[in-house]
């Protein structure tokens, strides 16, 4: 990744004999890049090589537009733009569109969906804020589940403050330019330039950087992509930029020891700081500060500076291809990873990765990148230039929007098979013979599992509005001034995966539903086990429950903490529901789903429904017996816990040896331990009958 060059010189090399050009900052943007992708590839960390780029970003966007305004250059924003997107999406195209084709031919097509929504954010600069609204987990250790596309978070903020540097630039000029005539009108000394735009710049640098002090701390998933919480490392480069007149001044021996202590402090970010929850905030001004001093340490003359190392042919030559090497090594990575079913490269695998990328680099640099930059015909007129943008805009948006569109076309398709061509749990009725098509769809489609949670009629109101801001997820379904019972949920996401089961039967029956819900958070007695948070909403849902009285409440009283680990009774399961048995309120203790240790979905996309690779023992997936059998047991006789019943589903998803990704031509699983919608709604028979018994109705 690499910001645009003083002039015309291309964004990921600065030409030597330009203005401003210099070696060592190209020799430190080559070290920046091979500290994130060596950490990226064999770290699973966060090395501040970005917030470096960001930095020298704005440092060279800074030198460019200082010249032109001291110089009495017009600064030609629309032609500017048009340009710098000239230069910066023939590379991103070339990358998008592999990325796209490996997609269609080496991931699942469940991740179809998510890569259709980030290319075109990462096509049009909006991938940061796609990311921070999908609450993405940058720093997840597993890289192969990941985006190959989510780097362009950075790229897409260097692209809106490559739009919004230049606005600040020609409004600080239009500000000098009326100071230079009001102080020549009266008489007095107009300040320079430089100074009017470092006060502009210092404001940015001092809101922004507050700004993302505060959000980091309130919520640092959201942060590390908000634009606005990475402005202050921007203008962090404009102001050394701006200063660096007066550092130049700064005596050689002080030079050497800043650089080299900017050089020591940015290779050590990441191995000394952990960044993974408070980044960007206060600790980027480590990198930040770091590549500053570097930069500022300019060229020292001596040939004990860092500069000296820094300007070897070797890192400049990388710096000529780290913008290609940015692009092309996380897709990389992350495709190598999603088909070897793997977590982390290894060694091997690691360099694998690495010398591929760099490859490809090398590749698009002079493939593509050189003779498009070298191309005089579009820098004639601005119409061609934006002619060219439009164009490279549309080799990647004409096969993405085609695509779509057939996915959508099958997607139609597939909504018009009826219940006979996806029977689901009615499949494994007894005597049960398959009467629908055998072209059918296994439904849910993989394209659409976002759509496969539980649905209600809206947010708990009226009387069953929460007043307790520890529980904020409350869901109601049928209507209360008519339900003739009320069923209470309360639980985590795997307890909400049954409310599809259970809605038909409440519409058959006239309950009202009601589920309290914090995902992650299984219901119990306050427990070391659990968070401050999840043991909060435990106690503000007991009393919730305890205000409304309803007729039952549905629990899960089981725990499948991890596939392959002993099912046991959820921690403080019967002091937790012991309350509500005491105020005479029914419960139903339901057993856990069993887990697989894989994404179901994708393997049913790359092997098929029927493969074996796709097909679980049951006893790993599960317990061979219930803890809650024991439990039950142990309570008979307890009068306390008469109102205290048990059930299971385990039947209706495994047999009595394994478990199958699906059953009556719909998959079971939308991931690896949460049943689909489609699914669990044709349990519902079952899930009555059992539910009814448990509570005695």
């Amino acid at each position: 990744m690499s910001p645009p060059q003083a002039g015309p010189a291309h964004p990921g090399r600065a030409a030597s004999g330009k203005p401003g050009y210099r070696p060592d900052v190209q020799g430190l943007r080559a070290l920046a890049v091979l500290m994130v992708v060596v950490y990226h590839v064999w770290l699973g960390r966060v090395s501040g090589g970005v917030d470096v780029f960001l930095l020298i970003s704005a440092f060279l966007l800074t030198g460019s537009f200082v010249r032109k305004v001291e110089a009495g250059r017009p600064l030609r924003l629309p032609a500017y733009w048009l340009n710098l997107f000239r230069r910066l999406l023939p590379a991103a195209v070339v990358v998008l569109l592999a990325v796209l084709a490996a997609t269609a031919n080496l991931l699942p097509r469940s991740r179809w969906p998510e890569i259709f929504g980030q290319s075109w954010a990462s096509l049009f600069y909006v991938q940061n804020w796609a990311l921070a609204e999908a609450a993405v987990d940058y720093y997840a250790a597993d890289h192969s589940t990941a985006s190959p596309l989510q780097h362009f978070w950075s790229l897409s903020i260097q692209g809106q403050v490559f739009i919004l540097w230049p606005l600040v630039f020609a409004a600080c000029a239009a500000l000098w330019r009326g100071m230079c005539v009001l102080a020549r009108r009266h008489g007095l000394r107009a300040p320079g330039f430089r100074a009017v735009a470092a006060a502009a710049f210092g404001a940015i640098f001092a809101v922004s950087l507050a700004y993302s002090i505060q959000v980091t701390a309130a919520d640092q998933a959201w942060a590390y992509f908000d634009t606005r919480a990475r402005l202050w490392e921007f203008a962090l480069g404009s102001l050394l930029a701006l200063a660096l007149p007066y550092a130049a001044k700064l005596p050689s021996a002080v030079r050497v020891g800043l650089g080299w202590a900017g050089l020591a402090a940015m290779l050590s970010c990441g191995i000394v700081l952990q960044v993974q929850q408070s980044f960007p905030g206060w600790v980027a001004l480590w990198p930040t500060l770091a590549g500053a001093a570097v930069i500022a340490a300019g060229g020292t003359g001596s040939r004990f500076g860092a500069d000296r190392l820094l300007s070897l042919r070797p890192l400049t030559r990388l710096g000529d291809i780290s913008y290609g090497l940015y692009l092309w090594h996380w897709p990389i990575l992350v495709i190598y990873l999603a088909t070897r079913q793997t977590a982390g490269p290894g060694p091997a695998g690691g360099a694998a990765v690495i010398a591929l990328s760099l490859a490809l680099a090398w590749a698009t640099t002079k493939a593509v990148e050189t003779p498009l930059r070298s191309w005089r015909w579009p820098t004639v007129r601005r119409r061609r230039l934006g002619l060219v943008v439009a164009v490279l805009l549309a080799v990647v948006a004409a096969p993405l929007s085609g695509w779509e569109a057939r996915v959508a076309a099958y997607e139609r398709m597939a909504g018009t098979q009826t219940a006979q061509d996806n029977p689901g749990a009615e499949a494994l009725r007894p005597g049960f013979e398959y009467g629908g098509s055998p072209a059918a769809a296994v439904l849910p489609l993989t394209t659409e599992l976002d759509a496969e949670w539980a649905e209600f009629d809206g947010p708990c109101e009226g009387e069953y509005a929460p007043g307790d801001a520890r529980i904020d997820q409350c869901y109601m379904a049928g209507d209360p001034a008519t339900a003739r019972k009320t069923v209470f949920v309360v639980g985590d996401s795997h307890a909400q995966h049954w409310i599809p089961a259970l809605r038909p039967a409440a519409e058959r029956n006239g309950w009202l539903v009601v589920m309290v819900h914090r995902p992650g958070c299984r219901f119990g007695a306050e427990s070391p086990e659990r968070d401050e948070a999840c043991n909060g909403f435990n106690e503000a849902a007991s009393a919730y429950v305890l205000e409304h009285r309803p007729d039952a409440v549905l629990t899960l009283a089981s725990l499948t903490a991890s596939f392959g680990a002993p099912e046991r009774v959820t921690p403080g399961y019967l002091e937790g529901v012991r309350p509500w048995l005491e105020a005479g309120i029914r419960v139903a203790g339901m057993r856990d789903t069993a887990r697989f240790d894989f994404m179901v979905p994708e393997c049913v996309d790359l092997n098929g429904p029927e493969s074996a690779a796709c097909t679980v023992e049951r006893d790993a997936a599960i317990a061979a017996e219930s803890p809650l059998e024991e439990l039950r047991d142990r309570l008979k006789g307890d009068r306390a816990y008469a109102g205290l019943g048990f059930f299971e589903m385990t039947d209706q998803i495994c047999d009595d040896e394994v478990c199958r990704p699906v059953i009556g031509n719909v998959l079971v699983y939308i991931d690896q331990s949460h049943l689909s919608k489609t699914y669990t709604a044709t349990t519902s028979p079952v899930f009555e009958e059992r539910f009814k018994a448990a509570l005695d109705w």
